[in-house]
C-alpha cells in the first residue's frame, strides 16, 4: 500500500468513527482505525501522540497533521483534508 493510500485508509476510518456525531473520543477514533487491518501499525504510533479527550473532526485532522508534519512525513504521507468550517481548539 502506497503511503497516500495509507492516508486514504486512514480517512475512511476517521469517517466511519464520526459517523452520525459531531465529536469523538480518542480511544473510539483508535478502535476505528485498529479495525483496519490494511493499516500498518505504525501508523497507530501517529495516534498516540495525541492527547486523550474529545476532538472534532476539524481538530482531529489538524491535531494528526500536526504529528505528520512534526515527523517529516509530509512529503511522502501527505496530509489529511481539514474538513471546512473548521472550529478553533480540538
Amino acid at each position: 500500500m502506497t503511503d497516500h493510500a495509507v492516508l486514504d485508509e486512514l480517512q475512511q476510518a476517521i469517517d466511519e468513527a464520526f459517523r452520525g456525531r459531531d465529536r469523538v473520543a480518542m480511544r473510539e477514533v483508535y478502535s476505528a482505525v485498529s479495525e483496519h487491518v490494511n493499516l500498518p501499525a505504525d501508523l497507530l504510533t501517529h495516534l498516540n501522540e495525541l492527547p486523550e479527550g474529545d476532538y472534532s473532526r476539524q481538530g482531529l485532522a489538524r491535531a494528526i497533521n500536526e504529528v505528520i508534519t512534526r515527523r517529516g512525513e509530509q512529503d511522502s504521507l501527505g496530509l489529511l483534508d481539514v474538513p471546512t468550517g473548521a472550529e478553533p481548539g480540538t
